[in-house]
């Protein structure tokens, strides 16, 4: 059974392709879900994928990844910069943890600047445009293969 990689969106990501396409492109969640799918498959893992405008089902998904998952690649989306219960979820995950952003968060306003997430994050994207998730699975899956490799 191959190991699992959570990818998890946070709000406002379901509009994806239809909400300024100017900032962050024209694909949809669906294309980005296909993408790391077809990735996934290539590198030898599986992916559960999650969306969600509730903070609490983020929350209850990266509770469920401490038990079936070796990584998360998360895009917390607002909930970047506000939710300290994502940070303390995170931080009760003992795997790999990528933050991806779409736009470069540092070229907009300056609240967009601060995460909490970064605080457990073992690497961010940002700017990449919807690149950026598959540069974290790819990340994701390197550290891991690091991780195993150091403990042999």
């Amino acid at each position: 059974m191959p190991d699992t990689i959570f990818v998890l969106n946070g709000p406002n990501l379901n509009l994806l392709g239809k909400r300024q396409p100017h900032i962050y492109g024209h694909e949809t969640l669906n294309d980005v879900e296909a993408d790391c799918r077809n990735l996934a498959g290539e590198l030898g893992y599986d992916i559960r994928f999650h969306q969600s405008n509730a903070e609490h089902e983020i929350i209850n998904w990266i509770h469920e990844a401490r038990e079936k998952a070796v990584g998360i690649v998360i895009n917390p989306a607002a909930f970047t910069h506000t939710s300290v219960a994502i940070l303390d979820a995170l931080n009760a995950f003992e795997g790999v943890v990528v933050e991806v952003h779409i736009s470069n968060v540092h070229k907009r306003e300056s609240f967009r600047h601060h995460s909490y997430v970064s605080l457990r994050a073992d690497g961010v994207i940002a700017g990449c445009g919807t690149l950026g998730y598959q540069l974290g699975l790819r990340s994701v899956v390197e550290k891991v293969a690091a991780a195993k490799a150091a403990k042999v």
